[in-house]
């Protein structure tokens, strides 16, 4: 990466100047550390190194630093100036050629890396209730999680995803409740949901299961007979092939979604085999046989605050029932037990006071708490009309469905993915539907669009705008290829064209930066720098091609060109691949 090599030719350069006694009071013991950014001005080169924090070893003048260093650096094809305390690099043809060539012959694995080589990650994201359909917030998670696993990948991690289904407790049962009061409204009896706002909160009355009752009433004519004609008649047994029948029921629907949504999980692992297992007994049993747990007002707590948390938690109430934390506890102990090293989890910003008691059962357990990396995501507002539009499961809403037939599976994921996940998120359909300059993904798919389009332009008959004269082809289909990757890219630099030649530079370094953004991404858990760095590339490349004409009648030249787009056409899809979003040929 080139700026990770420049900061090594300074930091050898340094160690030159200290050999050789030119620093004046500077030792070689003497730590330092430097930053290489891109000068503001362009007049100052390409890169600029500030040696200016060794003068307090050194006690010289910043200028007279970077003057010294400089006079260190030895680089073929690369001019070097000082400015103040910079050293500035201004990069001759040779490196800016490598850049190019070195895309075209790695193709979609330029900018892989090996950071998170040998490292097994659980990523566990989405993970709701089966209770109901995604919301908007869901479809953050997915569109993170599964663009996040595709970044690990990438730097070199071996990745499972998982989607956590709560299916044991009470939700299920007032699933199961819920879905009887709509089959007894399909057999045309007048029973409703309470009006009472706190006993409503036991059931979902949305709309999404009046479709589940007219199946079950088909597919189970007999069982629905049986029903008592009142809620609180209900056999266990009843209710539980009600509560089931409605779980994977709405189970396979998000499934259906998922899929469409181009999110794809290794496994679903539900908490009742959890409980089944007998997993969920053996951690507290270890817990208990470690001295991590006491008695008090009938109840079985967990000593969490000896570990972080802020008091203790209840994982047994007075009922001899399990708390929701008892089998949260045992997941992510189970996960450990399998062998991963990082267990990444995706959740929303107010499970934040969650995180402790998770290290706190962690560390409990005699595992390292770091193993444990959680990413809060924040809301999303959806704005339509200029309007914030109102979300929510237990009433008539706009569900991921909705919006995804709304704009689209491409549109969707990158306007989710497009800001840090713990930052809101304003979702403006009307502009995620645009098909304008305004619109992010727009604008990044239409840059790898014009790509194709220069390339078929190549190899297809063209018409002179003078003349209205038919012109053969440049390339024939069969050697296009062989020109792009056989170009004298030295053609790009040698063009009387001042804005030309400075627009494909600015572009070369641009495809340079990809490979450092995919290794502080990967690092800091963050794919949306990958939408950052395609609305830059993207930009450039608009620029280049406003200030340069590919194809023209000097073949080598058009070669050259066609060589630096191929380049950006592999870097935009590479990025929309790790995205899980279209590089569409047309537009």
């Amino acid at each position: 990466m080139l700026k990770q090599y420049i900061l090594d030719i300074t930091t050898e350069a340094i160690k030159k100047a200290l050999k050789d006694g030119k620093l004046n009071q500077m030792k070689e013991n003497d730590e330092f550390s430097l930053n290489a950014e891109t000068p503001k001005n362009e007049e100052f080169g390409d890169m600029a190194v500030n040696v200016s924090s060794l003068a307090r070893y050194a006690k010289m003048a910043p200028p007279a630093i970077a003057q010294v260093v400089a006079s260190e650096i030895n680089i073929k094809d690369c001019e070097i100036s000082t400015v103040a305390g910079f050293i500035n690099f201004k990069l001759g043809k040779s490196f800016l050629n490598s850049i190019v060539s070195e895309i075209l012959n790695e193709k979609s694995q330029y900018g892989s890396n090996d950071f998170g080589i040998n490292q097994k990650v659980i990523l566990e994201y989405v993970s709701a209730n089966p209770t109901g359909p995604f919301h908007i917030g869901h479809g953050r998670w997915a569109a993170m999680g599964s663009a996040l696993a595709n970044l690990l990948k990438f730097a070199g991690y071996e990745v499972y995803q998982e989607f956590y289904v709560n299916d044991a407790g009470n939700q299920i049962k007032n699933l199961g409740r819920s879905l009887y009061i709509r089959v007894m409204q399909e057999k045309g009896k007048k029973v409703d949901f309470p009006t009472d706002e706190v006993e409503r909160k036991s059931f979902y009355p949305g709309e999404y299961l009046i479709p589940l009752a007219k199946e079950f009433v088909k597919d189970e004519p007999e069982f629905v007979e049986k029903l008592p004609e009142e809620l609180a008649n209900i056999t266990v047994e009843q209710l539980d092939k009600l509560s089931t029948y409605a779980k994977l029921k709405m189970l396979g629907l998000q499934k259906e979604l998922l899929k469409k949504f181009k999110t794809d999980f290794d496994n679903f692992y539900f908490e009742t085999d959890l409980h089944k297992s007998g997993k969920v007994e053996a951690c507290v049993k270890q817990l208990k046989d470690k001295g991590m747990l006491y008695d008090k007002d009938d109840a079985i707590w967990f000593k969490s605050s000896l570990f972080g948390d802020d008091q203790d938690r209840v994982l047994r109430k007075s009922d001899g029932s399990n708390t929701y934390l008892t089998a949260d506890i045992a997941y992510h102990h189970d996960k450990i037990k399998r062998g991963f090293d990082k267990l990444i989890n995706i959740w929303g910003a107010d499970h934040h006071g969650y995180v402790a008691r998770m290290r706190a059962s962690i560390e409990a357990l005699g595992d390292n708490p770091d193993k444990l990396e959680v990413l809060l995501g924040q809301l999303v507002n959806i704005v339509l009309n200029g309007e914030a539009v109102r979300m929510g499961k237990r009433k008539n809403m706009v569900t991921l469905e909705d919006l995804i037939d709304e704009v689209g599976v491409d549109a969707t994921r990158y306007w989710m993915i497009i800001r840090s996940i713990d930052t809101t998120l304003d979702f403006d359909i009307e502009l995620a539907k645009s098909k304008t300059d305004d619109n992010p993904v727009f604008y990044v798919q239409y840059a790898h669009a014009r790509a194709c389009s220069i390339f078929r332009n190549a190899k297809s008959e063209r018409v002179n705008v003078e003349t209205k004269e038919k012109i053969v082809p440049l390339f024939e289909e069969t050697e296009l290829d062989n020109a792009i990757m056989n170009a004298d890219l030295n053609k790009l630099w040698l063009v009387d064209d001042e804005k030309s030649v400075a627009s494909a530079k600015k572009l070369v370094l641009k495809l340079e930066e990809f490979k450092p953004m995919i290794l502080m991404a990967a690092k800091n858990r963050a794919p949306y720098l990958i939408c950052k760095y395609l609305q830059e590339l993207a930009g450039c490349f608009h620029q280049f091609y406003t200030f340069s004409r590919v194809l023209t009648e000097d073949k080598s030249l058009s070669a050259a060109r066609l060589a630096l787009v191929k380049s950006v056409s592999i870097v935009i899809k590479t990025s929309l691949d790790l995205l899980a979003v279209d590089a569409p040929e047309r537009m």
